[in-house]
């Protein structure tokens, strides 16, 4: 056994960590006062980001290619950062290096914070009868112009970015976990590296995942690596959301299939999904017209003909995220166990 006690970081023990660090996010959140990692990893794109615009003028071909090293650079970089931080946690006694990974692992996910930015738009809605309040609150976690939105546009709203971010920032980030708990053993990236991986690209789509001015080239690599990291943990979900509601084997796949088929025409291989499965589970009718700073965009209408959401129907949407992020730990845990055993 190596200085520290490596063995405690082998078996079934990664699966642990990540239900802990888990648990930690759902408890805890972000706290504002401690810096995140997100926070770092933006603050490296933009510095990218302006280089790359001196260097390369108005070149497309320049610009994307710029974009391809930036995005290589920071996810390369942030996972080895992630998986070297692994590798000096198992040289350190073992309650230091398992602190240490359990709080930079509940860094990744986004269950609370998620949570708490959506409610915050119900309780703005539920106690008073002006909009302003959830309009702003609505601001924080959309970017549709929410100005003049009126009360079921504000909960569509809602509804719609719960569904989206539970998939990007909860699920896909908690999937590559599960990868990395699963390879660290063998001596592969661990879940952190893969997690901070993750939430690397996730953070470039963010911050230069837009058609204009030179994002429309500078951000294309970003842009599409997130969705390609995000496509199986979005169909897993897909087909696992409707499992938490006890529904037929049959019932699942029906479900499964129409979001597959509403969720299509989205611009994105991945939001449409996600809102559509929410949306068919619930019972509700998600999508319709967007208004931006400087377009209006009509999305496809998700489980069209149902009826409109009400505060209750987000309630229950964070719920089902709750319970469905608990049967991906309790499977995980059930393999990990099966294979370590």
């Amino acid at each position: 056994m190596l200085p520290g006690g490596v063995d405690s970081f082998t078996g079934i023990h990664p699966f642990l960590l990540v239900l802990a660090a888990a648990g930690l996010d759902r408890w805890i959140g972000d706290p504002r006062w401690c810096l995140h990692p997100v926070v770092v990893m933006g603050w490296w794109i933009t510095q990218l980001l302006r280089l790359a615009e001196r260097c390369c003028g108005d070149s497309p071909l320049g610009l994307r290619l710029a974009g391809g090293g930036i995005t290589l650079l920071l996810v390369l970089g942030s996972g080895g950062f992630g998986w070297w931080l692994e590798q000096r946690s198992r040289e350190w006694p073992w309650p230091i290096g398992a602190a240490l990974l359990l709080v930079t692992l509940a860094s990744a996910l986004a269950g609370r914070s998620l949570e708490q930015a959506v409610q915050a738009v119900l309780e703005a809605l539920t106690n008073t009868s002006e909009l302003d309040p959830a309009r702003q609150a609505l601001s924080w976690i959309v970017g549709r112009d929410t100005r003049a939105l009126n009360r079921q546009e504000i909960l569509r709203a809602a509804a719609e970015t719960a569904s989206e971010n539970a998939v990007d920032g909860l699920f896909a980030p908690l999937f590559w976990m599960l990868i990395g708990a699963a390879l660290w053993p063998y001596g592969g990236p661990g879940p952190l590296a893969l997690a901070w991986g993750f939430k690397a690209a996730s953070t470039l789509d963010s911050m230069l995942g837009y058609r204009r001015g030179t994002l429309r080239w500078l951000g294309t690599a970003g842009a599409k690596l997130d969705d390609l990291l995000v496509w199986l943990p979005c169909r897993l979900v897909t087909l696992s959301l409707p499992l938490v509601q006890l529904r037929t084997a049959r019932r699942v796949l029906s479900l499964a299939r129409r979001a597959l088929l509403e969720g299509k025409p989205d611009p994105s291989p991945n939001a449409g999904v996600s809102q559509a499965i929410y949306a068919q589970c619930l019972g509700i009718q998600l999508g319709g017209v967007n208004r931006y700073a400087d377009k209006t965009t009509s999305k496809p209408l998700l489980a069209a003909g149902a009826r409109l959401p009400e505060p209750k129907d987000v309630e229950h949407l964070l719920a089902l995220s709750r319970r469905l992020e608990g049967l991906w730990l309790l499977l995980a845990l059930l393999v990990g166990a099966a294979v370590h055993r």
